[in-house]
């Protein structure tokens, strides 16, 4: 494979074989269990049969094929244990690696983009990428100046690719449909789709990862690498090391799942407010676990040494969501009403924002009881997330039968909270793989507009960070 799999007609095929794939192991596994094997284990089988030639195929085509089996592992929890298990293994993969491009064609696009002598540039650079990803792929080096760098290589044709993707993938939604109980898979591959110029664009990410980066300089417990070079297709930032959050979830200590958690939160909240952006990319290959940083240990309250505490390392900034003021204060004032029981207010407030379209009609108590178990986390000083709660949650919402579905269906996402909500949902997803406990409400209350009444005070505010929340620069990032 000398570039990326782009021909129209190859990639169409190769995605137009998946469906026929799904039936052909249907049709297997029915032969076999006429033959006398147990239908448990016989589904089983074809289940990862199907997770292998599934993301497979998806990891192999990078561009928006990877990208939409990026975006759907972090609900891998909202699936039934029984079926998640054969998946599970092949959506992690999906995280962190695809099959690289060659050397020739990467020293190709480096050449054109940042010169003929862009060897000059480094002291030392890797051939073989340290991560393959969907529409780039990452080489460790040496920049001229002695810094450890990470140099992401855009895919010759990525652009191309993305779009033939997700228009051939966004025909057979349905099917893809049973992988995420209680989610809609058209509209996940239509904002991915408007989003394609974005992705693309190595100058607005190296913005926004700057933005990032000067706003976080100073965090104790959030750490993002500066940007050393961009030019088209190509990005070089500082090199950072650490553990992956896909390891963290699959070998962490329960420390390190509840610390991993924490900060995902606090990052999720506090990002908009600080710098007027949503980093929009939430699955577990954009983040890394990192050391406690060298320095003197603090006091704790008991006048001992408090232990320096993990940090979380934050990657790919290629999808963002812009919001000038922060987190919509909807979303906090809809949240702080809900939890003290104020139904028509809620509903109201819902009402106002399009979230219940003029031509409908709902009981605003039933509105509430819809939503109490699905924010439980915020109701509570502490929770612990996990793949049990998640299944519950998703298959309340996605019976057929059930109030919360019927009543779902009514509901509208209005198009400026699409984004907001996938990342939040993305983010719910890795917080229950991790099985974190996490003070949810103390970042709430610290960041999130709306949450805290106007007339009242925070009752308290995360660790290690700052009383308040920094405003944000008049006219945003």
């Amino acid at each position: 494979m000398s570039d990326l799999p782009r021909k129209a007609v190859t990639r169409t095929a190769k995605l137009a074989a998946l469906p026929l794939g799904f039936a052909g192991r249907a049709t297997w596994g029915l032969g076999k269990r006429i033959g006398g094997r147990s239908a448990e284990l016989v589904a089983r089988e074809v289940q990862q049969r199907t997770a292998d030639q599934l993301f497979k195929t998806l990891g192999e085509l990078k561009g928006g094929a990877m990208k939409l089996g990026q975006a759907l592992s972090v609900f891998e929890s909202a699936l039934p244990e029984e079926i998640a298990g054969p998946y599970r293994a092949a959506l992690t993969k999906l995280q962190e690696a695809a099959p690289p491009l060659p050397a020739a064609t990467v020293h190709a696009v480096l050449a054109e983009r940042i010169g003929e002598d862009w060897r000059e540039y480094f002291l030392e650079f890797e051939d073989k990428p340290s991560a393959a990803a969907s529409i780039g792929q990452v080489h460790r080096g040496v920049w001229h100046d002695g810094r450890e760098v990470a140099v992401k290589v855009q895919y010759p044709g990525a652009g191309e690719a993305l779009l033939s993707d997700l228009t051939q993938l966004s025909r057979f939604a349905r099917l893809l449909g049973p992988l995420v109980p209680g989610m809609d898979i058209k509209p996940l591959i239509k904002e991915m789709r408007d989003r394609v110029s974005e992705e693309l664009d190595y100058e607005l990410e190296a913005e926004a990862q700057r933005v990032h980066a000067e706003e976080f300089a100073d965090d104790p417990d959030v750490v993002i690498p500066g940007v050393v070079h961009q030019s088209d297709q190509v990005l070089v930032t500082e090199w950072m090391d650490g553990v992956p959050l896909a390891d963290v979830i699959a070998e962490g200590t329960a420390e390190q799942r509840d610390r991993a958690g924490q900060l995902l939160a606090r990052f999720l909240f506090s990002g908009p407010a600080r710098t007027g952006l949503l980093h929009a990319d939430p699955h577990p290959g954009n983040f890394r676990l990192l050391p406690p940083a060298e320095g003197p240990e603090e006091a704790d309250e008991a006048g001992g040494p408090e232990p320096l505490a993990w940090r979380l390392g934050v990657l790919d900034f290629g999808t963002v969501d812009r919001l000038p003021g922060g987190l919509p204060g909807t979303i906090g004032e809809s949240l702080r009403m809900t939890l003290e029981g104020d139904a028509a207010g809620v509903y109201g407030l819902l009402r106002a924002e399009g979230f219940v379209k003029e031509s409908i009609d709902l009981e605003p108590d039933e509105v509430l009881d819809y939503l109490l178990p699905i924010i439980e986390p915020a109701q509570v000083e502490e929770f612990a997330f996990s793949r049990g709660w998640l299944r519950d949650q998703a298959a309340r919402i996605a019976d057929p039968r059930s109030p919360a579905h019927q009543l779902g269906r009514q509901l509208n996402l209005p198009p400026s909270y699409l984004l907001i909500h996938r990342v939040t949902l993305s983010t719910i997803g890795v917080l229950c793989q991790l099985g974190a406990v996490v003070r949810l409400r103390d970042e709430l209350e610290a960041w999130l507009p709306g949450f805290v009444a106007e007339s009242e005070e925070p009752a308290f505010t995360p660790e290690s960070q700052e009383p308040e929340p920094k405003s944000v620069p008049e006219g945003g990032a």
